[in-house]
């Protein structure tokens, strides 16, 4: 992809420390179909709380505990790799009550699934330019490639299509 996760996990490393709880959440997607939704609520208290949270049973109490623990907190929440607005609100509910300043970020390719979302950013991948010139800084360590490697790092470049993780 674009790096969608690559940078949500650097906006969240970056910003963790202005929440009172934080939690980054991997793969959802590929999570709930292997462990189910009552798991994941699980786990998303586990981390947020710093505590084992174990047997809530079914996914009502999941949700009477996530708006127990932490209607009054501000957190920092991502989770990454949602396919399903029905992931989303069984880890937050269908009306989010956390404390003032929280965010919530979510990774996703459907955008559908942020249909609720108060704001959207869509990463793009790299022009030519800015391409060669990323390829060039990790590469060179300069804007530019070296001489005797322009063919070489067009090549390079044409061949990552602008994903800058590629790159």
């Amino acid at each position: 992809g674009v790096g969608k996760t690559t940078i949500a996990r650097a906006v969240y490393e970056k910003i963790a420390c202005q929440f009172e709880a934080c939690c980054f959440l991997d793969n959802v997607k590929e999570e709930f179909s292997a462990c189910g939704a009552v798991h994941m609520q699980e786990t998303l208290l586990s981390r947020i709380l710093n505590e084992k949270v174990q047997s809530l049973g079914t996914l009502d109490r999941g949700y009477r505990m996530i708006l127990k623990r932490l209607q009054m907190k501000k957190v920092l929440i991502v989770l990454d790799d949602v396919d399903d607005l029905f992931q989303i609100e069984t880890l937050l509910g269908k009306q989010h009550s956390f404390g003032g300043g929280s965010r919530i970020i979510i990774t996703t390719r459907d955008k559908l699934v942020l249909s609720r979302a108060d704001a959207i950013y869509s990463p793009k991948v790299l022009s030519g330019d800015g391409a060669l010139e990323l390829f060039s800084q990790y590469a060179f360590r300069t804007k530019q490639p070296k001489r005797d490697y322009d063919p070489l790092s067009s090549r390079a470049v044409r061949y990552a299509q602008g994903l800058p993780l590629a790159l």
